[in-house]
């Protein structure tokens, strides 16, 4: 056998997790960023200042070590004790959070008075992007570019790789957030009116995807030419994500050109309800599932990727629904704080859909973006944004009560009276801020990972490293991909070509 069909083998055939497994991972990254702002916010009770001396270094690697290296250890040695992982930050993040409130209510000043939790949820912010949605769709990118590399791996637990047929592995769930999390910002999210005819509004959105359709087709053109290992039940023998990103989008513009984006929701409902009704009246399914006659005609090779647009259409709309609730003018923390725990009981609702769908219907399927799909995805998308909007609310609280407002990518407190010194504290802060540059030039920043993941897999025999070795060369990896990245954003450069 080649290493090529080794490397086939090595990421076919697989089962997936638990649910369970899959939501425990949502913690994660909520609270490594609570201890990202803790670790700011005691620097700045000892110096009195901010930024971190060295700031164009200091930052980066503060924010590397604290919100991207403990998402590779934990899909790699750490996944058999990842509970244990949560739970230790967690309490690590909670003493010094006691630490910081003991002492600033020990010490009392005109400057930092005491907060009590009333006071506090009816406390004002202010904002020019929503920082939960923001954080949310960046560590969708960077969960997914650290897994397309790290399940080549053996280091890799098998079980959170992409299923072959049913299951849920945790790369199944991030298909289905990435376009989640497009869905949450798009023009009809915002409320951006539609200029002239729908027709030309539809063409605009047919220009704006050329990207992706260009870069899906120099993957499959470099994919061929280099013999690179594919895995065919993913999307297909010629399909990749980009092409179903960019149909994704032109569909459900052209469905939102003629229908109310404010009823989104029960499009899909209803898009993922017939589908799945399709899949089991007709023979969709077997058609779909069984691999005979790859070779007959470009529908046959596809089937995969071609179908599953359907359901990924549903999830965009779903993320469209989402995405308008989230962004209604609102100002009190109360107000925010009413949202998210609606989110998250909409999470819950979800789920037990879905718990009937897989007794009652069959379980969850990425390659087919069957029903249950669409709602498990929806349901711990919800579920994932709640947890880093209360991790945010985590942090403001602490940011109110150590006068420490300098904390990069969360809420700040509505001002009387505009500081200009602590805005200027503010932007600079951002400037030096990792979460802000991969929300700047995301596109290119899932684009670099894909190439660097070609490039890793052409240089290293990714099956017969080490453990060590393994976490080394993702760490590299990593830290190459976000250093680009953050240079970019230092020069203010913004990469879009539409």
């Amino acid at each position: 056998m080649s290493q090529r069909e080794q490397k086939e083998a090595f990421v076919s055939n697989l089962n997936g997790t638990s649910l369970q497994e899959v939501a425990l991972g949502s913690f994660l990254s909520p609270v490594c960023l609570i201890s990202r702002g803790l670790i700011l916010i005691l620097y700045h009770q000892a110096k009195g200042t901010l930024p971190l001396p060295f700031p164009l270094i200091s930052h980066l690697l503060l924010d590397f070590s604290v919100l991207i290296l403990p998402l590779v250890m934990s899909c790699t040695i750490l996944s058999n004790i990842l509970h244990q992982v949560i739970m230790s930050l967690m309490f690590v993040s909670a003493c010094v959070f006691c630490y910081i409130y003991r002492t600033i209510n020990s010490h009392p000043s005109t400057l930092h008075p005491k907060t009590s939790v009333s006071t506090f949820l009816q406390s004002h912010v202010q904002f020019s992007q929503v920082p939960f949605v923001t954080i949310f769709r960046v560590f969708v990118n960077v969960k997914t570019a650290i897994s397309i590399l790290a399940v080549d791996f053996s280091i890799f637990p098998r079980r959170y790789a992409k299923t072959e047929t049913y299951g849920t592995g945790v790369m199944d769930f991030g298909v289905g957030a990435f376009v989640f999390a497009n869905a949450l910002v798009c023009p009809e999210a915002r409320r951006k009116n539609i200029s002239g005819s729908k027709m030309n509004h539809i063409t605009k959105q047919l220009l704006s995807v050329w990207p992706l359709v260009v870069i899906g087709l120099g993957r499959l053109v470099s994919v061929k030419m280099t013999d690179y290992h594919e895995h065919v039940t993913e999307y297909g023998i010629h399909w990749n994500f980009f092409f179903t990103l960019a149909i994704v989008r032109v569909v459900a513009s052209m469905f939102l050109a003629v229908l109310p984006a404010n009823r989104s929701w029960i499009f899909f409902l209803l898009i993922s309800g017939l589908y799945q009704f399709t899949l089991e009246t007709s023979g969709l399914k077997d058609f779909i599932i069984h691999n005979n006659d790859r070779e007959k005609d470009f529908l046959y090779a596809n089937k995969e990727g071609i179908f599953s647009v359907v359901g990924y259409v549903a999830i965009y709309m779903a993320g469209v629904q989402v995405g308008l609730y989230v962004m209604q003018p609102r100002s009190r923390i109360k107000e925010w704080l009413k949202l998210l725990l609606n989110l998250l009981f909409a999470s819950f609702v979800l789920y037990t859909a879905l718990y009937i769908c897989q007794t009652l219907v069959e379980p969850v399927s990425r390659r087919l973006c069957n029903l249950p799909f669409c709602l498990w995805s929806v349901a711990q998308s919800l579920f994932f944004i709640s947890c880093l909007g209360i991790a945010d609310m985590v942090l403001l609280f602490s940011k109110r009560t150590s006068g420490c407002h300098c904390v990069p990518s969360s809420w700040n407190l509505h001002k009387k009276q505009s500081d200009s010194v602590s805005d200027k504290k503010t932007c600079e802060i951002e400037r030096f801020c990792l979460v802000q540059a991969v929300s700047r030039n995301q596109l290119l920043f899932f684009l670099l990972a894909n190439v660097m993941t070609g490039l890793t897999n052409s240089i290293v025999d990714t099956l017969s490293c080490s453990g060590s070795f393994s976490v080394c060369v993702l760490l590299i990896y990593m830290f190459v991909n976000c250093s680009v990245i953050y240079v970019l954003h230092l020069c203010g450069i913004t990469v879009k070509f539409w």
